[in-house]
Protein backbone atom coordinates (compact mmCIF):
# COMPACT_ATOMS: atom_id res chain seq x y z
CA UNK A 1 0.00 0.00 0.00
CA UNK A 2 1.23 3.91 -0.49
CA UNK A 3 1.70 6.14 1.75
CA UNK A 4 -1.42 8.16 1.56
CA UNK A 5 -3.98 4.93 1.88
CA UNK A 6 -2.17 4.16 5.08
CA UNK A 7 -2.44 7.87 6.20
CA UNK A 8 -6.35 8.05 5.40
CA UNK A 9 -6.50 4.41 7.05
CA UNK A 10 -4.51 5.18 10.29
CA UNK A 11 -6.75 8.65 10.57
CA UNK A 12 -9.73 6.87 10.13
CA UNK A 13 -8.62 4.22 12.68
CA UNK A 14 -7.91 6.92 15.01
CA UNK A 15 -11.41 8.91 14.30
CA UNK A 16 -13.20 5.97 14.91
CA UNK A 17 -11.76 4.79 18.20
CA UNK A 18 -12.18 8.43 19.40
CA UNK A 19 -15.48 7.44 18.43
CA UNK A 20 -15.91 4.32 20.73
CA UNK A 21 -14.38 6.12 23.66
CA UNK A 22 -17.05 9.20 22.88
CA UNK A 23 -19.75 6.61 22.86
CA UNK A 24 -18.52 4.78 25.95
CA UNK A 25 -18.25 7.98 27.84
CA UNK A 26 -21.63 8.68 26.98
CA UNK A 27 -23.15 5.37 28.17
CA UNK A 28 -21.03 6.22 31.48
CA UNK A 29 -23.36 8.93 32.31
CA UNK A 30 -26.34 7.43 31.71
CA UNK A 31 -27.53 6.08 35.22
CA UNK A 32 -28.24 2.96 35.66
CA UNK A 33 -28.70 1.42 39.13
CA UNK A 34 -25.72 1.59 40.32
CA UNK A 35 -23.54 5.00 42.01
CA UNK A 36 -21.18 6.11 39.25
CA UNK A 37 -18.88 9.48 39.62
CA UNK A 38 -19.10 9.87 35.76
CA UNK A 39 -22.57 10.63 36.42
CA UNK A 40 -21.54 13.87 37.92
CA UNK A 41 -18.01 14.55 36.71
CA UNK A 42 -18.98 16.95 34.26
CA UNK A 43 -21.50 19.27 36.22
CA UNK A 44 -21.05 23.22 35.62
CA UNK A 45 -20.23 24.44 38.84
CA UNK A 46 -20.15 27.78 39.51
CA UNK A 47 -17.09 28.26 41.31
CA UNK A 48 -14.53 31.37 42.24
CA UNK A 49 -17.34 33.47 39.89
CA UNK A 50 -16.24 30.96 37.03
CA UNK A 51 -18.16 28.07 35.53
CA UNK A 52 -16.52 24.38 36.21
CA UNK A 53 -16.53 21.10 35.79
CA UNK A 54 -17.67 19.39 39.47
CA UNK A 55 -14.23 16.79 39.07
CA UNK A 56 -12.05 20.22 39.36
CA UNK A 57 -13.90 21.40 42.47
CA UNK A 58 -14.55 18.20 44.25
CA UNK A 59 -13.49 14.73 44.52
CA UNK A 60 -15.65 11.88 44.04
CA UNK A 61 -16.12 8.96 45.66
CA UNK A 62 -18.00 5.73 46.01
CA UNK A 63 -18.28 4.46 49.64
CA UNK A 64 -21.51 2.21 48.57
CA UNK A 65 -23.20 0.85 45.42
CA UNK A 66 -25.65 2.97 45.87
CA UNK A 67 -24.04 6.02 46.69
CA UNK A 68 -21.51 8.88 46.18
CA UNK A 69 -19.63 11.06 48.14
CA UNK A 70 -18.27 14.69 46.87
CA UNK A 71 -15.80 16.21 49.13
CA UNK A 72 -15.17 19.89 47.81
CA UNK A 73 -11.76 20.85 47.53
CA UNK A 74 -12.55 24.15 48.92
CA UNK A 75 -15.97 23.95 51.60
CA UNK A 76 -16.76 27.66 50.44
CA UNK A 77 -17.47 25.30 47.08
CA UNK A 78 -20.52 23.02 49.06
CA UNK A 79 -23.20 25.08 48.06
CA UNK A 80 -22.49 25.91 44.80
CA UNK A 81 -21.93 22.34 44.09
CA UNK A 82 -25.39 21.51 45.84
CA UNK A 83 -27.12 23.39 44.14
CA UNK A 84 -25.61 22.06 40.18
CA UNK A 85 -26.42 18.91 41.81
CA UNK A 86 -29.82 19.74 42.24
CA UNK A 87 -30.89 21.93 39.09
CA UNK A 88 -29.06 18.56 36.79
CA UNK A 89 -31.36 16.09 35.14
CA UNK A 90 -30.26 13.45 37.18
CA UNK A 91 -33.29 13.54 39.82
CA UNK A 92 -31.60 13.06 43.15
CA UNK A 93 -31.36 15.13 46.12
CA UNK A 94 -28.32 15.79 47.65
CA UNK A 95 -27.37 15.60 51.20
CA UNK A 96 -25.04 18.36 52.68
CA UNK A 97 -23.72 17.27 56.16
CA UNK A 98 -21.72 20.71 55.94
CA UNK A 99 -18.81 19.17 55.01
CA UNK A 100 -19.39 16.93 51.95
CA UNK A 101 -22.60 15.54 50.02
CA UNK A 102 -24.28 12.33 50.17
CA UNK A 103 -26.00 11.39 46.71
CA UNK A 104 -28.34 8.06 47.63
CA UNK A 105 -29.47 6.34 44.23
CA UNK A 106 -32.68 4.69 44.07
CA UNK A 107 -33.49 1.48 42.70
CA UNK A 108 -34.60 2.19 39.32
CA UNK A 109 -38.30 1.40 38.42
CA UNK A 110 -38.93 -0.87 35.59
CA UNK A 111 -40.27 1.49 33.15
CA UNK A 112 -37.25 3.72 33.84
CA UNK A 113 -34.65 0.97 33.56
CA UNK A 114 -36.61 0.66 29.64
CA UNK A 115 -36.52 4.46 29.25
CA UNK A 116 -32.98 4.11 29.93
CA UNK A 117 -32.23 1.54 27.58
CA UNK A 118 -33.93 3.30 24.73
CA UNK A 119 -31.67 6.17 25.66
CA UNK A 120 -28.30 4.36 25.30
CA UNK A 121 -29.56 2.40 22.02
CA UNK A 122 -30.02 5.51 20.40
CA UNK A 123 -26.31 6.66 22.08
CA UNK A 124 -24.77 3.50 20.32
CA UNK A 125 -26.39 4.67 16.75
CA UNK A 126 -25.39 7.87 16.89
CA UNK A 127 -22.08 6.39 17.74
CA UNK A 128 -22.09 3.80 14.56
CA UNK A 129 -23.30 6.84 12.76
CA UNK A 130 -20.49 9.00 13.61
CA UNK A 131 -18.06 5.64 12.60
CA UNK A 132 -19.69 5.71 9.04
CA UNK A 133 -19.32 9.14 8.47
CA UNK A 134 -15.66 8.69 9.28
CA UNK A 135 -15.68 5.80 6.46
CA UNK A 136 -17.39 7.81 3.98
CA UNK A 137 -14.82 10.83 4.25
CA UNK A 138 -12.04 8.57 3.93
CA UNK A 139 -13.36 7.14 1.11
CA UNK A 140 -14.03 10.08 -0.41
CA UNK A 141 -9.91 10.84 0.23
CA UNK A 142 -9.35 7.42 -1.18
CA UNK A 143 -11.27 7.86 -4.74
CA UNK A 144 -10.16 11.15 -5.02
CA UNK A 145 -6.59 10.08 -4.44
CA UNK A 146 -7.25 7.43 -7.24
CA UNK A 147 -8.40 10.27 -9.69
CA UNK A 148 -5.71 12.41 -9.08
CA UNK A 149 -3.87 9.18 -9.96
CA UNK A 150 -1.93 9.19 -6.60
CA UNK A 151 -3.20 5.20 -6.24
CA UNK A 152 -4.35 2.83 -8.31
CA UNK A 153 -8.03 1.06 -9.05
CA UNK A 154 -6.78 -1.95 -7.05
CA UNK A 155 -4.97 -0.37 -3.96
CA UNK A 156 -8.00 1.71 -4.07
CA UNK A 157 -10.32 -1.48 -3.70
CA UNK A 158 -7.83 -3.14 -0.91
CA UNK A 159 -7.93 0.41 0.75
CA UNK A 160 -11.47 0.38 1.16
CA UNK A 161 -11.71 -3.40 1.64
CA UNK A 162 -9.35 -2.44 4.81
CA UNK A 163 -11.84 0.44 5.66
CA UNK A 164 -14.55 -1.86 5.86
CA UNK A 165 -13.07 -4.13 8.31
CA UNK A 166 -12.19 -0.91 10.24
CA UNK A 167 -15.65 0.49 10.28
CA UNK A 168 -17.11 -3.12 11.04
CA UNK A 169 -14.79 -3.64 13.83
CA UNK A 170 -15.26 -0.57 15.42
CA UNK A 171 -19.43 -0.83 14.81
CA UNK A 172 -18.66 -4.04 16.99
CA UNK A 173 -17.40 -2.45 19.87
CA UNK A 174 -19.92 -0.13 20.13
CA UNK A 175 -22.33 -3.09 20.29
CA UNK A 176 -20.55 -5.15 22.80
CA UNK A 177 -20.29 -1.67 24.81
CA UNK A 178 -23.95 -1.53 24.11
CA UNK A 179 -24.99 -5.18 25.71
CA UNK A 180 -23.19 -4.82 28.91
CA UNK A 181 -25.04 -1.35 29.38
CA UNK A 182 -28.46 -3.08 28.51
CA UNK A 183 -27.31 -5.98 30.84
CA UNK A 184 -26.50 -3.52 33.60
CA UNK A 185 -29.56 -1.33 32.97
CA UNK A 186 -31.43 -3.91 33.20
CA UNK A 187 -30.39 -5.98 36.07
CA UNK A 188 -32.50 -5.88 39.50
Amino acid sequence: MSEFTELVLSDAEDRMEKAVAHARGEFASVRSGRASPQLIERLPVEAYGVEMRLVEVASVSVPEARQLLVTPHDPANLEAIEKSIRISDLGIAPSNDGRSIRLNFPPLTEERRKEMVRVVRKMAEEGRISIRNIRREARKDLEGAQRDGQVSEDEQERAERELDKLTQAHEAVVDQVLENKEEELLEV
